[in-house]
């Protein structure tokens, strides 16, 4: 951002996750209680890709993702490395422990509604080690999907209700680069 264009925000509203912030004549929501969002693209030696399953009540629907979430919301672990929350989310979602981890980079995940950066990473040489399912606040359902069963198992899954995530679609693109 230019320094000329630079205005303080104004905290409009927060609860414990979330902080609604207006900055100009904008109006956008910050992650509360965070440092940042980790999201992986989880495949395993066989050309499986790993993708969860969860309920998400703003869509209320079924989303079919892959395993994702936050850095530095575990009250003590407020400093916790991004690719240590990958792999601790990798855990908890997918039961998978990943020996081979590497950083994709950064993308803004929808920067007309919040300044929300997801930190991508390629998750490889899986070992399943737990049922996952995610934590006592998730329900998760686990899918190994053969990557060249990928096409007609997702049509498949939008037919039984479910949306598919957008980050889908980025994942799907760094894993076709990997395997080919």
């Amino acid at each position: 951002m230019n320094d000329k264009n630079q205005e303080s925000d104004q905290i409009i509203a927060e609860t414990r996750f979330l902080r609604l912030i207006k900055r100009g004549r904008w109006e956008f929501i910050q992650r509360a209680n965070a440092t940042g969002v980790v999201c992986l693209f989880p495949l395993t030696s066989d050309y499986q890709v790993i993708f969860v399953e969860q309920f998400r009540p703003p869509v209320d629907a079924p989303v079919i993702e892959f395993p994702a979430g936050l850095a530095g919301d575990i009250q003590g672990q407020e400093s916790e490395a991004l690719q240590t929350a990958a792999l601790r989310e990798l855990m908890e979602e997918t039961g998978y422990e990943s020996q081979t981890v590497i950083p994709l980079g950064p993308t803004v995940s929808s920067a007309g509604l919040t300044d929300e950066t997801v930190h991508f990473f390629l998750a490889l040489d899986l070992t399943k080690v737990a049922a996952g399912g995610g934590d006592d606040s998730e329900n998760i359902t686990v899918h190994n999907v053969p990557f060249v069963d990928i096409e007609e198992w997702l049509n498949a899954a939008e037919k039984r209700g479910c949306l598919i995530d957008a980050r889908i679609y980025a994942g799907l693109y760094y894993l076709s680069k990997y395997i080919t």
